[in-house]
């Protein structure tokens, strides 16, 4: 047998000694788990008997005076009785079973057994646990409801002391609460009554009454001073002012009707009045909600009140200066329209030219009818003057705004009056200054008048005879006679500068040519130059003529021209 053949039989053998130890030692280990848990499962079931409820019963024997305790009693002993014996007898028979099964390593059926053996404990357990507190519940009930009422009867002092003291803020209501406190003391009788007699369901049922009993007065004595103090000052007192406000209102012809005082005031007197009846019977369930839902309604109708009369102030204010506005501005439109036929004769304006104006006509028409709908509404006396100021405050700025725009319009129509105006005394200025202009040519005699003169007054005559054209059109077009103004002087001034340049440029050169003729016999330059100057100036060539003679002079005195033009200045 070779060595590897002994080595894989040792390896064999080694594990399988291995795998059974192993197999041992967990079998082992849940073996003593499971003791301990039956052993734990043992112990619980020895606590369900030990649990005090033959004591408990005990207690209980002594005071059974009536037929109910009685069948309670022996209905908790029998069934303590049954769990003692057999339920008990069952669970020790079943902790037998498991040991046993242990004894014989039968593990797998130990487990399902002990299964059993919980479920069974744990059924038993709480069986027992509701049995001993039904028991408890009566053996404590005399020591619990004790510390109850007698928590309840401190209450109780406390509220009769705060209603005693407090005495006069009841007033009718008085009697009424004093009588539920005696009820309330008769119920702490009674409470006595059926403890004496050990009677369990009564005593419960007694303690509850005075609870809710007591709970109730509390509110009552709480709140009925502050339902009286409505219920007989404060509303009333307001209810009364409001009516006097509400009068002096309408006899100022103050529109209220939206408001329905009169049906809300009788609404809540006749609420008010069923409160006071359910307070008789201290029910005062939502009665100070109630009353404080009436004071809330009574405070908002004095600031509708105040509201109407600080809008009826800003209405009348309002009203005034519209109405001023409004007669003014119809005054001003029916004249405008009136003229306007005369206008468009005037000034050959088309249907385009006056669709703003004709705008404003119809926004003034329907802001007229929209103002004596309001004034209707005020006669009617229907719609309150929060509303009606609104509707006026809302013309009012309509009207602001069509003012601004017949402003516009009318600027735009009177423009073309002072065009017009403007345009004749363009004209008497442009016939002025023509008339300048020849004259000034006249005077200085000139050689040679320039064609660009001639040209250019042609021009500026032609341009002022079409202003004068366009001013006697009927219709006269506005646009075009400012365009004929505008060319007929733009060609008066073109022919003024003309003129003046003409005669300063011609001046200049004559006055260099002869201050310069004493310079001729210093040099045939000079003389040559100064002939060329007074050729070209008799050809009505004067810049060239005044530019020659600079020219020559500048050879011998320099800064002539400065010198002829300081003279020409000073002359001038």
């Amino acid at each position: 047998m070779s060595k590897m053949v002994i080595y894989i039989i040792a390896f064999t053998v080694a594990v399988f000694v291995f795998t059974v130890i192993f197999f041992l030692l967990v079998r082992n280990k849940k073996f003593n788990k499971l003791k301990k848990q039956l052993e734990l499962l043992e112990r619980e079931r020895n606590l369900i008997v030990s649990t005090p409820i033959m004591s408990e019963l005990a207690k209980m024997e002594v005071s059974l005076n009536n037929e109910e305790l009685k069948q309670k009693y022996e209905s908790w002993k029998n069934k303590f009785e049954v769990i003692k014996t057999k339920r008990y007898d069952t669970l020790t028979d079943m902790i037998i079973e498991v040991d046993n099964c242990l004894d014989n390593k039968d593990i797998k059926k130990a487990i399902e057994t002990m299964t059993k053996l919980e479920m069974e404990i744990y059924k038993v357990k709480t069986t027992t646990d509701n049995l001993f507190d039904d028991i408890k519940e009566v053996t404590m009930s005399e020591q619990r409801n004790r510390s109850i009422v007698t928590k309840l009867k401190n209450r109780y002092r406390d509220l009769e002391k705060e209603f005693i003291n407090n005495k006069d803020s009841y007033k009718d209501i008085y009697n009424y609460i004093e009588l539920q406190f005696e009820n309330i003391e008769k119920k702490f009788q009674d409470f006595e009554n059926v403890m004496e007699e050990n009677d369990y369901s009564e005593t419960i049922a007694v303690v509850k009454v005075l609870d809710e009993m007591i709970s109730h007065i509390c509110v009552v004595v709480e709140e009925t001073p502050d339902i009286v103090l409505l219920l007989e000052n404060i509303i009333p007192s307001r209810i009364k002012e409001i009516k006097e406000t509400y009068e002096k209102m309408l006899e100022k012809k103050y529109p209220l009707a939206y408001l329905k005082v009169e049906y809300n005031l009788a609404e809540i007197e006749k609420s008010t009045n069923i409160i006071r009846d359910k307070l008789k019977i201290l029910n005062i369930e939502n009665s100070m909600l109630e009353l404080k839902t009436f004071l809330q309604y009574l405070d908002s109708l004095f600031n509708e009140f105040s509201h109407e009369k600080r809008s009826r102030k800003i209405f009348d204010e309002t009203t005034k200066s519209f109405k001023e506005k409004i007669i003014k501005i119809n005054a001003i439109v029916s004249d405008v329209d009136s003229q306007l036929d005369d206008i468009k004769n005037i000034y050959n304006l088309s249907n385009d030219d006056l669709v703003t104006f004709n705008d404003i006509k119809k926004e003034l028409l329907d802001i007229n009818n929209n103002y004596n709908t309001v004034i209707r509404e005020l006669k009617s006396e229907v719609k309150p003057y929060s509303k009606l100021k609104n509707d006026i405050i809302f013309l009012s700025n309509r009207l602001k705004d069509t003012e601004i725009s017949l402003d516009d319009c009318l600027k735009s129509l009177g423009s073309m009056q002072d065009d017009e105006m403007r345009a004749r005394e363009q004209l008497d200025e442009i016939t002025l200054l023509l008339k300048q202009c020849k004259s000034k040519m006249r005077t200085y005699k000139l050689p040679i008048v320039s064609n660009n003169y001639v040209v250019e007054l042609s021009e500026a005559n032609e341009a002022n005879e079409e202003v004068i054209k366009e001013l006697k059109k009927t219709p006269i077009t506005i646009k075009t006679l400012n365009v004929r103004v505008d060319t007929a002087r733009d060609l008066a001034l073109k022919v003024y500068n003309t003129v003046n340049e003409m005669i300063k440029t011609a001046k200049l050169s004559e006055m260099i040519i002869v201050y310069g003729n004493r310079y001729r016999p210093l040099s045939l330059e000079i003389n040559s130059g100064l002939d060329t100057a007074s050729l070209e100036f008799f050809r009505g060539n004067y810049k060239e003529s005044l530019e020659k003679a600079i020219k020559t002079i500048d050879m011998i005195e320099p800064d002539i021209y400065k010198k002829m033009l300081a003279v020409y200045s000073h002359e001038k």
